[in-house]
Formats: structure tokens, C-alpha cells, sequence
């Protein structure tokens, strides 16, 4: 085949060779002169390299020959050095790196063009069988093909410079100046014996509130210099047509077009905190030449250029278009999950300012595990002693009681912070786990039956600290669905007593959590099995809300809009209902604020269009929530905890903002909430949700370190790991897993088993203790 290449950086020449080396014919273009680049060093992985070997010995052994490595991450925290060992890092220069693949692509006959612009994209796909667009993150072949490619680009929140210093840092190092006008980062590694990269990075309003809008590359290298003289050994920086910018988060619906496919920071751009850029384009010309080795040569040129000359009216080979979709295949699951794990590590550092008054280790551990890719579990097995001094400092107990055996978690010594307690008012949780509420829809008028004895009970003896029930409703008119929980009447009260009782008898030690509830505009629907958010085809009744603004427009009944008299009501039958919880023995009530159900609905700005005193700006859509809590806290029991669920996020433009969200914590907080349940979206139907391994967990870290409140983190928190780590960073103070513990009701005490803990925060019931080790399997 004809190969046209539009790009001279790393992605584009190694694709270049890889596909020399099958037998095509290529060209590269490059705008630029050969020792032109941007940046300094380049960071590759073990995996990135391994892949390389295989793919293509000599490139692999030429860099073998230059990469500087190192184990070390070092972390300055107001002056005070932690280093974390065992992550093993590869560095090279970025143009040595290019002189390489320049070398290589020459010796296969490759044809580079350098300081030549590329022809249209048009032109080169007539007369090319491919073409390989790697022109970065600017790139001028996906804009003028954004029709195709459909991109989105997202700016981040901080500006950052790449500098370089002319000496090697030992280890990775991480350093932040907290200066009058706000927190500054450095981000620092070596790429040679005598040079290394140095990120200065901070929020857009720190950036210009120093000044640095107004400096030129010397003067912002220079001044940088000053603020980190202490890590540079008083050593100046230096540019390299270096200029502020903000970090742009590239990503499209598609990759090819045609014969056209998109590569590297083209297709897609990881934030540099992962150190992903360059190796996601060099993983991506792997996956390219490899779907492409995997057409029959006869077929990948039957219709395109080539011998042959150009395909009638420029159809690509079905062969290549089968390839280029194979490759988008392969690649996108890896790269989504590159991208979210660098979104959240640049979030992170988008957050720092809540961060710095974390204790030191902490705040270490918190950096290490920001982009949730390396956990608790993963550190600890990097380098336990760092992991086990912040274990020391979170208050990990040690000793009698508290131990791991040596079957568990390597061996380890000391409590999992999962397994440490929790105190919220009057009520000592004994670990952190927290059975999440989950809607059983299997009551019949409201009343709770066996269902739900079998259901919490066993849960509660499946050993979380919090056992939660579902959303229970405060009125008929407040269900959900006909098969909704209630506790309007002595009949339900009865029921939910007999549930208590058997939580406390049967499952000492386990506290069970009411959660008191109203539908909304989200009511008189089907049960989710039988059609979630669906009306009922009969019995329905009248839905009430904030506004009279219908869930689904088109599908779902229009709400009434509540007036003074019905906001009376409904207070009242909070009330009552909080007053039959109290009777029934719950040790801790929860008012559901969240999911665009009644008092989520007066919150957030698309569902309360009201133009009274609860409508408007937030602290009038707030009034009533913060009425209805009042109500309730006034009759619950002093000495028992009260907690409020929010959705921190609408996922929808014109939603709940992050700092709308902190003042809505703050308010309940002000009112007496002992902590924040923090969950995101389901408040319209149009949400467009950022779903991932505890996608929902940066909301609670944002308010619980922004605010100092304590706070329930959830969102598809599926691992202990996960829950080690949420709570160790200081990200969570209790974790609320939900679907896990349907697949397994004992989920934490086999968290326990799994990491060898025998102690007090997960004891097995005397009949289960026979169980509490795993069975063997197969011969072992």
C-alpha cells in the first residue's frame, strides 16, 4: 500500500516504521525541521515497552540504550520530604527519541519530508491506500474533518509551562509553593544523566493574580526558578519555546473516515500528571500496524491506490476499512480508561488548594493514588513501610485485636482502615462500610415483608458497620412505585420494627439507617423490571413537585406545582414519619435530597423554575429542604445521627455546579446534618453521566475536604481496594456499596477474609464462623 503520514512526532514515525516494515510504501510530512520538538522528556511504561520488543527489536534496544529509570517518587508537603519507592519509571529525551525513529524509519525506507507541509487531506487520500493523521493535539486534519470525526475538546481549569533544568532530579519529585496568590505545583523528573523536565502548573486565577499573564518564556522561567529554588538547588530553568497554556482534553466519536484515521494526541489526549501522551501514540501505531497485518496483502490493495492507481472515486480497500475499524475497537476501551484515570488525576491537581492542610503522609498518599489507578493494595505492595506509616497516621490500630494475618493482604500487620471505627453523633459505626439504599420495590401498600427481613438482615450479618434501607416513602401520594416502602401507618411502622429487631438481636453491632423520602415528579411508575421511569398503565395518581415540569416531556404525567398549604403538608408527614422511625429503633435517619425526587427537585436549577421564596437563587431553593430537615430534626432522637443525601451534580448543562453542591453541604451541615451523603445526576431525564470506576467519589473528596465535613462517598465503589484507598487519601469517611452486596450479601466480611483480618471491625456471626475462611478449590 501507499501510506501518507501527517505528523512527525513519536506516533507518527513509529507507525511510519512499523508499517515499513510490513512492506508498504511510506511518507511522512512533517511541517517542521528534524530537531524540532516541544517539551523535554518522555516518559514510557514497562507494558508501552514491551510491546515495542515485540513489535520491533532495534527500535527497543536503541531505546534501551538511553532510558534513565528510577523507582522513586518524592513528595514536598510544606517542607517536609516523604519518598514512596518501588514504581519504576523509563525516561529518555524527547529529541533523542526522535532522532531514533528518524534513524530507523531512513534505514527502512521511509521518505521524511521535514519543514514541508502536508497536502490536503483530500489530495492525499485519492492518491494514498491510507492516511495516518498523528498532527497532535491541534490537529488540522481532524478540524477540517470534525463533520466526520465529531470532536470534543475540553480546556482545563490550570495554566502550565514545560521547562527543564540541566541536572537530574534522583527521583520523580513533587513540590507545592503555597505563595499569597494561591497554590503552585512542580512536577519534575529526569530524561538524561543531566537533565530534567520540569511542569510548573496552578490555577488560571493563581496564574494571573501572580502576574505570569504578563511574562515572557525568560521571565516565567526565571521567576519560576525563584519559587522552587529549593528543589532546583538554586539552579535556573529554562525554556524551549515554552509559553503558559491550559491543558485540552481531545476526544472523538470517531477515529477514521474513509480511509483516514486518526492517531495519537490527534484522536485523543491524556493530561500529562499520568505521563500517557506519548505513550498512547505509541501504543496506537502498534494496534494500527497489528490490524492491519491482519489483512490478506491482495486485499488491502484490491481497491485502493498503489501499482493498481487510485480507486474509483477514492473508496478506500474494504480491507483497510475493516482494518481501521478493528484498530478503533482495540484501542478505545484502553484509551477511556487512560483518559478517566487522567482526568481524575488532573481534577486532583485542579483541587489541590483542598488538599494542602491534609497531614503530610496523607497528603502523599492522596497524590499517589489521585488518578485511582495505583490503590492502597498496589502501594502497599510497592512499599509497604510508606503505606504502613500513613496507615499509623490515619489510625490503623495495631496489636491485640487488630491484626492480619499473614494469609491476607502479604502479610501485613495492622487493621485496614475500612476496618477502623466511625463515630457520627451518639453512634460508633464499627467499620466503614455502608450498606448503600437500594430500591427493593416488593412492598405491598407500603408494608415491608419477609422480602425485606431476608433482604437487611442479611446484609446486616454480612458485617458493614451501616446497613441503609431503601427510600422510604412519607406518603401514598410519595411512592415511586406501587412497590415502594412507606411509614404513613401503624401497620408499616410494625413491620419495619420487626426488621429493627432483628438487626440488633441477630446482628449485634450492625446499625441499620432509615432513609425518608418523597417521589416527586418521579412517581406513579412501573417497577424497574417492568419499566424504569415508566407511568403505570392504571391506578396512577397525582404527582406533586417544585415545578410543573414533567421527568421525561412527553411520557411522564406533569406534576402539580406545590403551594404553601401542600409544603405545609408534606413537612408534616416528614415529621410524622421520622417520629415512627424513632419508635421503630433506627439508629440513624437519612433525608433523600438526591435523584430528582421532591426535595432534590426544589435544589436543583432545572426542576425548580418556581418565582415565590423558594425559587430563584439557591439559598431560596434550599429554604425548603432545609425546612423539611429541620422539621425532622426537631422529633428525631438528639443523641442519634441525621444525614443528608445530595446529588452533587445534575450531569446536564445549567445543573447543580460543584460549588453550588458546597454550599448546599454547608447549609444542611449549618442545620445540624452530621454528614453528606454524596451522590450525582438522575435529577433529569437528558443527564449524560461520566460513569467509571468511583466516578462519583470526587464530589464527596471536593466537599468533604473543601467543607470538613464527614462524608458517605458511593458511586461504583466495587472493590475493598477501592474502599482502602477512598479512606486512606481522605477522599470518603464511609464508603456506601450497593451493587456488590447483591452479589454477594457478605461482601465485607469477605473483604476481611480476603486481607487475612480477624478483629473487631468485622466479627463473623458465632453460626457463620465456620465460613469465615475461603474454601479451597481444586487440588489446593
Amino acid at each position: 500500500m501507499r501510506v501518507a503520514v501527517v505528523g512527525g512526532g513519536p506516533g507518527g514515525l513509529y507507525a511510519a516504521a512499523l508499517l515499513a516494515r510490513q512492506g508498504h510504501h511510506v511518507e511522512v510530512w512533517e511541517r517542521g525541521a528534524p530537531e524540532d520538538t516541544f517539551g523535554f522528556g518522555v516518559v514510557l511504561s514497562d507494558e508501552t515497552l514491551g510491546g515495542i520488543e515485540r513489535a520491533d527489536t532495534v527500535v527497543h534496544a536503541a531505546l534501551g540504550a538511553e532510558f534513565v529509570r528510577w523507582d522513586d517518587v518524592e513528595v514536598v508537603h510544606r517542607g517536609r520530604l516523604l519518598t514512596s519507592g518501588g514504581h519504576g519509571f523509563a525516561a529518555l529525551g524527547r529529541r533523542r527519541l526522535l532522532e531514533i525513529l528518524h534513524g530507523r524509519c531512513a534505514g527502512l525506507g521511509v521518505r521524511l519530508r521535514f519543514r514541508t507541509p502536508a497536502p490536503d487531506v483530500d489530495e492525499l487520500a485519492r492518491t494514498h491506500d491510507l492516511v495516518v493523521a498523528a498532527d497532535g493535539v491541534h490537529s488540522t486534519t481532524r478540524e477540517n474533518g470534525a463533520a466526520h470525526f465529531r470532536p470534543t475538546v475540553t480546556e482545563g481549569r490550570c495554566r502550565y509551562i514545560w521547562l527543564a533544568a540541566d541536572f537530574a532530579f534522583e527521583a520523580f519529585r513533587f513540590e507545592i509553593a503555597e505563595t499569597a496568590h494561591g497554590v503552585m505545583q512542580l512536577h519534575a523528573y529526569p530524561y538524561s544523566d543531566d537533565s530534567s523536565t520540569v511542569i510548573v502548573e496552578m490555577r488560571e486565577e493563581v496564574w494571573r493574580a501572580a502576574g505570569f499573564d504578563l511574562c515572557d518564556e525568560q521571565e516565567s522561567a526565571s521567576r519560576c526558578a525563584k519559587i522552587f529554588s529549593e528543589a532546583l538547588r538554586g539552579r535556573p530553568l529554562r525554556g524551549n519555546r515554552s509559553a503558559w497554556t491550559r491543558f485540552r482534553t481531545v476526544e472523538n466519536a470517531r477515529w477514521s473516515h474513509g480511509n483516514v484515521v486518526l492517531l495519537g494526541d490527534a484522536a485523543h489526549t491524556a493530561h500529562f500528571s499520568i505521563g500517557s501522551g506519548t505513550k498512547l501514540a505509541v501504543e496506537d501505531a502498534l494496534a494500527l500496524a497489528e490490524a492491519l497485518a491482519a489483512v490478506p496483502g491482495e486485499e488491502a490493495g484490491a481497491a485502493g491506490a498503489g501499482a493498481a492507481g487510485p480507486a474509483p472515486d477514492g473508496v478506500p480497500a474494504a480491507g483497510v476499512a475493516r482494518a481501521l475499524a478493528a484498530y478503533e475497537a482495540a484501542r478505545r476501551p484502553a484509551v477511556a480508561s487512560t483518559q478517566r484515570a487522567a482526568a481524575a488525576s488532573m481534577r486532583w491537581f485542579e483541587e489541590i488548594q483542598g488538599y494542602v492542610g491534609q497531614p503530610a503522609r496523607q497528603f502523599a498518599f492522596n497524590l499517589l493514588t489521585r488518578s485511582r489507578r495505583v490503590t492502597h493494595e498496589n502501594l502497599r505492595l510497592r512499599d509497604a513501610r510508606f503505606t504502613r506509616a500513613v496507615e499509623e497516621e490515619f489510625g490503623c490500630p495495631t496489636g491485640e485485636g487488630g491484626e492480619v494475618s499473614a494469609a491476607g493482604a502479604g502479610g501485613a500487620a495492622g487493621t485496614p482502615p475500612m476496618f477502623t471505627p466511625f463515630t457520627l453523633r451518639g453512634l460508633t459505626l464499627r467499620n466503614r462500610v455502608v450498606v448503600a439504599p437500594m430500591d427493593m420495590y416488593s412492598a405491598r401498600d407500603g408494608v415491608p415483608g419477609d422480602f425485606h427481613l431476608v433482604h437487611l438482615g442479611e446484609r446486616a450479618l454480612g458485617g458493614a458497620g451501616l446497613v441503609m434501607t431503601e427510600m422510604v416513602c412519607v406518603s401514598a401520594e410519595g411512592r415511586i412505585t406501587p412497590g415502594c416502602t412507606g411509614l404513613w401507618t401503624s401497620e408499616q411502622t410494625a413491620a419495619w420494627k420487626r426488621i429493627v429487631d432483628f438487626v440488633h438481636t441477630s446482628a449485634p453491632g450492625t446499625a441499620l439507617g432509615v432513609q425518608l423520602g418523597h417521589s416527586g415528579r418521579k412517581g406513579s411508575t412501573r417497577v424497574m423490571w417492568e419499566g424504569m421511569d415508566e407511568p403505570l398503565p392504571e391506578g396512577n395518581w397525582p404527582l406533586v413537585a417544585a415545578s410543573a415540569l414533567p421527568y421525561r416531556p412527553g411520557v411522564s404525567a406533569v406534576p402539580r406545582a406545590l403551594d404553601a398549604a401542600d409544603l405545609a403538608v408534606l413537612r408534616s408527614d416528614f415529621a410524622a414519619a421520622a417520629v415512627r422511625a424513632a419508635e421503630c429503633g433506627f439508629d440513624l435517619l437519612e433525608l433523600h435530597c438526591a435523584h430528582g425526587y421532591l426535595l432534590s427537585g426544589f435544589l436543583s436549577p432545572l426542576t425548580n423554575h418556581r418565582d415565590d421564596a423558594y425559587g430563584g437563587p439557591l439559598e431560596n431553593r434550599l429554604r425548603f429542604p432545609l425546612e423539611v430537615f429541620d422539621a425532622v430534626r426537631a422529633v428525631w432522637p438528639g443523641d442519634r445521627p441525621m444525614t443528608v443525601r445530595i446529588s452533587a451534580t445534575d450531569w446536564a448543562p445549567g445543573g447543580t455546579t460543584p460549588d453550588e453542591a458546597e454550599r448546599i453541604a454547608a447549609a444542611f451541615a449549618a442545620h445540624g446534618a452530621d454528614a453528606v451523603d454524596v451522590s450525582t445526576g438522575q435529577v433529569v431525564s437528558d443527564e449524560t453521566p461520566e460513569y467509571g470506576r468511583s466516578y462519583q467519589t470526587p464530589y464527596a473528596d471536593r466537599i468533604r475536604n473543601a467543607l470538613g465535613v464527614p462524608v458517605i462517598a458511593v458511586g461504583a465503589i466495587s472493590s475493598w481496594d477501592d474502599v482502602n484507598s477512598l479512606l486512606l487519601a481522605g477522599r470518603a469517611d464511609l464508603c456506601a456499596v450497593g451493587r456488590p452486596h447483591l452479589y454477594d450479601p457478605h461482601w465485607t466480611l469477605h473483604a476481611a477474609a480476603d486481607q487475612g483480618y480477624e478483629g473487631p471491625g468485622a466479627p463473623w456471626p458465632a453460626p457463620y464462623r465456620a465460613g469465615s475462611r475461603k474454601p479451597p478449590t481444586g487440588k489446593g
